[in-house]
């Protein structure tokens, strides 16, 4: 059922689910500063910003700002987890494969190391210390009793 992909309840082992909370919390909060840092700049950087998608500079700013802060957050507490990093994927395909696709391998590293990163954090999923997981076990419970009665 898609509500069990989106708020997994099968639990990892504590050690596995706090590796998987500090990676949360330390990629997160490093992509977020970058998000930080183009809003705060919204104005000078979208006249300049790449147009990767062909949509104008401050959409494509725009879009790139939501990925790295608005989903980061959600990222971070796990709240719609694999829904929120879609956008932090594809951030990172489109700044490594498009935006850096001619620079050398230094210049477009770091989003390199986030593609993968998140990649392997939306397979392992959020861990047992994630809203999600809260709302996977509400919505077990909820599923179990309604069975019951």
């Amino acid at each position: 059922m898609i509500y069990s992909f989106l708020f997994p309840t099968k639990s990892n082992t504590t050690k596995v689910s706090l590796l998987l909370l500090a990676v949360r919390i330390i990629f997160g909060i490093l992509l977020m500063n970058h998000g930080i840092q183009k809003w705060s700049n919204f104005q000078e950087m979208s006249a300049v910003f790449p147009d990767p998608l062909g949509i104008g500079s401050p959409l494509s700013l725009g879009l790139a700002i939501f990925g790295e802060l608005v989903c980061s957050m959600a990222f971070i507490i796990g709240f719609l987890y694999r829904l929120a990093m879609i956008p932090m994927i594809f951030t990172m395909i489109v700044a490594f494969f498009v935006v850096h696709a001619n620079d050398v391998f230094a210049v477009k590293e770091l989003a390199f190391i986030y593609l993968v990163v998140f990649i392997l954090m939306y397979i392992a999923g959020p861990g047992k210390f994630s809203i999600d997981h809260i709302i996977g076990n509400e919505l077990s419970r909820r599923k179990s009793r309604v069975y019951k009665n």
